[in-house]
């Protein structure tokens, strides 16, 4: 089921999108941009907490987040539940459902959340008509099964203090990206809970991990919120640093 609701304050035109005006976001042409404004038929908001993306559901629509997080998680018949990635302003959801015929996971509006919406029916005229287009479609479906690599890597290999620190400095870098965010955007929008079950960790091993990691500087507990106060300290706990090209593509 998608719980959704008509965005309001009106639909914003393609060549007003406040992404294009981030040098994290590669330029359209002019034909690429007249075509996305054809391609693309409304937005939505979504309140926080609410799903917009069900696994095992089919949707005709793919999305791109204007503004606002989501996650992607899938969930054990018990309701255990792993969260597999974080979902920022520019990236592509519901790729996995147009291409698959139905979601192999879930999205939730981890806060509240705006989109625009496309009609997945004309997704092959992107590979049809615009080459450079379907190349952008191509490199996010990649980028996705990098990052989801990485957090294998994590899950699997890397200590929970690791884990933890990798996690975060992931996030903090990604939203460092996104121009004209206040200093309350910055604060990554995450509960212990999220943690968690994006770690694989019980809740009390992730409270004892993120505790540690404040009381060496390196973040600040805000209740169900997270400020990073040393991304670079975060990096060397981790053993990991950004490779995410300077320009990325995205609908």
């Amino acid at each position: 089921m998608e719980m959704q609701s008509a965005a309001k304050g009106g639909k914003i035109s393609c060549s007003n999108c406040p992404l294009r005006s981030n040098s994290h976001f590669r330029e359209f042409t002019p034909e690429e941009l007249a075509f996305i404004s054809r391609f693309k038929t409304g937005e939505l908001t979504i309140n926080q907490g609410s799903t917009l993306l069900m696994e095992g559901a089919r949707s005709a629509h793919l999305y791109t987040i204007l503004s606002g997080w989501a996650f992607r998680s899938k969930a054990l018949e018990d309701g255990r539940r792993q969260i597999l990635n974080y979902a920022l302003p520019g990236d592509l959801i519901g790729l996995q459902g147009s291409l698959l015929g139905e979601m192999q996971h879930t999205v939730e509006a981890l806060t509240p959340l705006r989109v625009c919406v496309f009609d997945r029916n004309r997704l092959g005229e992107i590979w049809e008509r615009f080459g450079s287009l379907a190349f952008d479609v191509t490199w996010m479906a990649a980028r996705e099964e990098r990052i989801l690599d990485e957090h294998l890597l994590s899950i699997g290999r890397r200590s929970a203090s690791e884990r933890a620190a990798y996690l975060l400095a992931f996030l903090q870098q990604r939203i460092d990206k996104l121009q004209n965010l206040t200093k309350v955007d910055r604060v990554l929008p995450l509960t212990q809970a999220h943690v968690a079950d994006t770690l694989g960790l019980s809740l009390v091993h992730t409270n004892k991990t993120l505790r540690k990691l404040a009381q060496g500087g390196l973040i600040r507990w805000l209740g169900s919120r997270c400020e990073v106060l040393d991304i670079e300290g975060l990096c060397k706990v981790a053993g990991w640093g950004d490779t995410t090209p300077v320009s990325r593509p995205f609908l």
